[in-house]
């Protein structure tokens, strides 16, 4: 049985830093980015977890903007330890 886990996505729209959570049973660096054009708006979300459905690839969701795609385990430091986190980013955190 998966044991699913949770990842944290950080990507750029439109240069604009966005970040989300999402938990799965395995993440690469396709899955990132397909997931990070989901949360955009440009990818297609399946309704059922067996449900195929053609993944956005990096080349396609770079045409809409989307740069910068890096993910890690939730719990794990990012790659920039040093940037201060931007107080406005998370929703319902008094900033």
């Amino acid at each position: 049985m998966p044991n699913p886990q949770l990842y944290i996505i950080d990507y750029q729209l439109h240069g604009e830093p966005r970040s989300f959570i999402i938990r799965l049973d395995r993440l690469d660096n396709a899955e990132a980015w397909h997931w990070a054009s989901c949360d955009a708006g440009i990818g297609i979300i399946p309704k059922f977890g067996r449900e195929k459905i053609k993944k956005v690839s990096r080349p396609m969701a770079e045409r809409y903007g989307i740069t910068h795609v890096s993910w890690r385990v939730s719990g794990d430091r990012p790659a920039s330890a040093s940037q201060a986190p931007d107080s406005g980013s998370l929703a319902g955190t008094p900033g």
